[in-house]
Formats: structure tokens, C-alpha cells, sequence
């Protein structure tokens, strides 16, 4: 496994699946300024690597992350505080709007923005032990990092209000009852996991599984968006030099050698 060190986050890769890991052991990943600057530049860089074919997101020291750093907040102007959100919208708009899957490996605590990444994940693996809550209210806020859109979505409307307004702790168990994740696992597995489906997905051809992903996060709110997104992207994947290949090779019984073309 191959790795690049910051101080506050570490990408290193597995094969075509690259791991973006939170690197603040000591504050259970508490996600800081500095580790807010780095994910977004890993990301930009991430998603534009061919190299990359998947994005498997996890924390160091048996923690997912424990969300915003608390010792960073304050009392903020207006205009301050709007300026400050700006990366972090940034940061989720890459996570569900990028051409590459994102799979998230949680082990220990998830909470706050911590769940905001598992919900803006396309794949989630939580160990048993795991636990989450979005305890934005706690400190006043409501969730970010997406969070409104992004919880709602995976869990619903009505479980989404309980979560963030009350602010209560759940299992693992519970997460995959609602659908913020897909799976759990054996503690200490976590990551192992999500490498596991990170490279099945990774195997499937590039720009499918791009379009497949942007068809899914908003292309099919309404039958006509749904309809128009069929036609659009599957025309354009029928174009492909992967679709050919992939096409010749089950004619002769063989697997097929994806590009990304």
C-alpha cells in the first residue's frame, strides 16, 4: 500500500482503491480546519487520477470522526460565518457529485459531520461497535457538510428530524435498520470491508459507474428527469470504448479489460 502523509490526512492506495484516511487520533478525528483544507485538496486531486477508481473514506486510532472540532468554534459575524461553510459544501459536492464511488469504513464514533460523510457515501461499513449521532444540536447548529440533504435522503424525512433533533446516540444495528449504512462487520474490519467492495466497484467500467452514480444522486427525482437521464446517459455510455470492449468480450468468453474510455 502506497501512502502520502499530511498532518492531518493520510491517502494512501490499494490498487485502484484509494484511502482518505482522518488523522487527528488524539480528538477521535475531530475534523478541523487544517484536516477540512487537506480532504478537500486530496479530493480534487483524487478525483481527477485515473489511477483512482474508488474512495474508501476512514479514521485513525479506532475512530470514524467525531465531527467538527469543538476548540475551533466560536461566536462568528454573519459574513464570517457564511465564508466559513464554503469548504465544507465544497467538500460534500465533491463526495456525492463526484465521478468516483465513495465507500465509508466507521469504526468507533461517527457523530456529527462523521455521519454526514456516511450519509454522503455511495457505500457505508460500520463495525458492530460502531456508534453515531448527529449532535449538531447539541452545540447549537444543525447539521453540515451536506448533512440536510444528504441524512434525509439515505433515512427519510421523518427519522432524519428524530436524529438531528434529538441528537441520541445509535448503534450499528440501527444504522443499517434505517439505511445510513449497508452492512456491519466484525470491529477492527471495518476498512478491510469497504477495501473489499471498493474493488468490486472499482473493476466495473469507469464511466458507468460515474454515470451511474449522478443518475442515482439527481437524475431520477421525477419520471421525466428519470426518463431524460435514461436516454442521455445511456446513449453516451453506448459510445464508449468500454461498452464495445465489454460487448467483444462476452462474445468471446473472456473478461473484459476496461479502460475508462
Amino acid at each position: 500500500m502506497n501512502v502520502t502523509n499530511d498532518d492531518s490526512v493520510q491517502v494512501s492506495f490499494e490498487g485502484k482503491v484509494a484511502v482518505i484516511t482522518f488523522n487527528n487520533p488524539k480528538r477521535m478525528n475531530a475534523f478541523s480546519l487544517a484536516m477540512r483544507e487537506a480532504m478537500y485538496q486530496r479530493l480534487i486531486e483524487l478525483e481527477a487520477d485515473e489511477a483512482c477508481r474508488a474512495i474508501v473514506l476512514t479514521g485513525a486510532g479506532g475512530n470514524f470522526c467525531s465531527g467538527g472540532d469543538i476548540s475551533e468554534m466560536r461566536r462568528r459575524e454573519l459574513l464570517e460565518a457564511r465564508a466559513r461553510m464554503e469548504l465544507p459544501t465544497r467538500i460534500f459536492r465533491l463526495l456525492v457529485g463526484g465521478p468516483k464511488p465513495v465507500i465509508c469504513a466507521v469504526e468507533g464514533n461517527a457523530y456529527g459531520c462523521g455521519v454526514s460523510f456516511v450519509a454522503a457515501s455511495d457505500y457505508a461499513v460500520a463495525a458492530t461497535d460502531a456508534k453515531f449521532s448527529c449532535a449538531f444540536i447539541k452545540v447549537g447548529l444543525m447539521p453540515d457538510f451536506g448533512g440536510i440533504w444528504s441524512i434525509a435522503r439515505k433515512v427519510g424525512h421523518r427519522r432524519a428530524m428524530e436524529m438531528c433533533a434529538l441528537a441520541e446516540t445509535f448503534n450499528a444495528q440501527q444504522a443499517l435498520d434505517m439505511q445510513l449504512i449497508n452492512r456491519r462487520c466484525d470491529p477492527g474490519h471495518a476498512l478491510a470491508a469497504a477495501l473489499e467492495v471498493g474493488e468490486r466497484f472499482a473493476r466495473n467500467p469507469p464511466v458507468a459507474m460515474s454515470l451511474l452514480k449522478s443518475a442515482l444522486i439527481a437524475g431520477s427525482d421525477t419520471v421525466d428527469q428519470a426518463v431524460a437521464t435514461e436516454v442521455n446517459f445511456q446513449s453516451m455510455l453506448m459510445h464508449t470504448e468500454d461498452f464495445a470492449e465489454a460487448t467483444r468480450a462476452f462474445m468471446e468468453k473472456r473478461p473484459a479489460k476496461f479502460s475508462g474510455r
